[in-house]
C-alpha cells in the first residue's frame, strides 16, 4: 500500500509538472526607441530646418552636445513570441543648421543611392556629393 501511495504521489507530481510546462506564460512585444519608416524619410528635404526634421520623424532618440549637426533615431523590437529582435539606426546630418544627408539602415524611398558598405547612405535630392 506504501508502494502504491509514493507511486500515486509520484504520477501526481509528473502530471503537475507536464500541465505547468504545456502552458506557456504571455510576453509582451517591447519596442523602444523612434520607429522610422520609408514614408517618413520621404518627408524629408534638402536645406529643411531642424525644427521641419523634427516635426517629420520626431524628437531624436539622441541629440549629442558634441556634435550639435548629427541626430540619432534608433529602433528596438523584440517579440515576445518568438524572440525575433530587429533594430534601425537613422542618422540626420545638418550643415548650417539645414538637412544636409541622412544615413542609417532603412531602405531609402523611391530607389534613392545606397552605398555598398555595412551602413546605408541615402543621398536626399538636391544635395552635392562629396
Amino acid at each position: 500500500m506504501r508502494l502504491t501511495l509514493s507511486l500515486s504521489s509520484v504520477l501526481a507530481a509528473v502530471a503537475a509538472v507536464l500541465t505547468l510546462t504545456a502552458c506557456t506564460p504571455y510576453r509582451v512585444d517591447v519596442r523602444q526607441g523612434n520607429h522610422i519608416d520609408e514614408a517618413m524619410l520621404a518627408q524629408l528635404q534638402p536645406g529643411m530646418t531642424r525644427e521641419q526634421v523634427r516635426f517629420a520623424l520626431g524628437s531624436p532618440l539622441v541629440a549629442d552636445v558634441f556634435r550639435t549637426d548629427r541626430w540619432d533615431y534608433v529602433y528596438r523590437f523584440k517579440s515576445g513570441r518568438g524572440g525575433k529582435v530587429e533594430q534601425r539606426a537613422i542618422s540626420v546630418f545638418f550643415v548650417n543648421d539645414k538637412l544636409d544627408r541622412i544615413e542609417g539602415d532603412i531602405e531609402p524611398p523611391s530607389g534613392r543611392e545606397v552605398s555598398e558598405s555595412g551602413a546605408r547612405i541615402i543621398e536626399v535630392p538636391g544635395t552635392k556629393k562629396n
